[in-house]
């Protein structure tokens, strides 16, 4: 598939544009403090490092993986607390974007070229991170899987191409989950290999990777 000019770009978050661990690992902790604080899980805690690796997985995939003992109520409370307590810290200034994120999307946006996010996050965490890290001046909408309750990214993707009439969107991403939802979308798809998550064969599938964000001027 050719780099032929895209209409518009859909980008994963975690990884690609938002460096993560930023507010979430601080939240992790806190989290699971607090969810032994409450009775409901009394079990080890998982190095947070077992959560990044799984980043780009729904997150009811994400704790069968690393938590699979975990109650019901006690994957609820976390899922819960988590959001709230990386919002927090995105409130607060805490989140940090990839080095020229921004400035990049700022460019896309400058050429006509429409921004799309596309998470398998929950959705209050996903438009925070758009809100308040600035990039809700040139991202159009974002689209998380918790919000419209999609069980694949390939899903959540196609609901994109076709809510918004996509004729030649790129997909960004970096992990599989990412690849795979751009090329059964039949879309071209930018790996980013900066990412400090991702198992570097995730991303082998891509079209094109990239090592540093603004590189993807350089396809156009």
């Amino acid at each position: 598939m050719s780099a032929s000019l895209p209409d518009a770009m859909i980008f994963d978050v975690d990884g690609t544009l938002f460096k993560t661990e930023s507010v979430l690992d601080e939240a992790y902790e806190q989290s699971f403090q607090e969810v032994k604080n409450q009775g409901l899980y009394t079990g080890p805690v998982p190095p947070v490092q077992q959560f990044h690796a799984c980043l780009g997985m729904l997150l009811d995939d994400i704790w069968n993986k690393i938590l699979p003992e975990a109650s019901k109520a006690a994957r609820d409370f976390l899922n819960e607390r988590l959001v709230v307590l990386q919002v927090e810290n995105l409130k607060r200034g805490k989140g940090q974007l990839f080095p020229h994120v921004k400035e990049t999307l700022e460019i896309l946006h400058t050429k006509g070229i429409r921004l799309f996010v596309a998470s398998n996050g929950l959705e209050d965490y996903v438009k925070g991170v758009v809100k308040y890290t600035g990039l809700d001046s040139v991202i159009e909408k974002s689209y998380s899987a918790g919000e419209y309750e999609t069980p694949s990214k390939v899903d959540l993707v196609r609901l994109i191409l076709e809510e918004q009439k996509l004729q030649n969107p790129w997909m960004v991403g970096d992990r599989y989950s990412d690849v795979e939802a751009g090329v059964k979308n039949g879309l071209y798809v930018v790996g980013c290999g900066y990412s400090s998550f991702k198992d570097h064969h995730e991303i082998e599938d891509a079209n094109v990777i990239i090592s540093n964000f603004d590189e993807i001027l350089q396809l156009l």
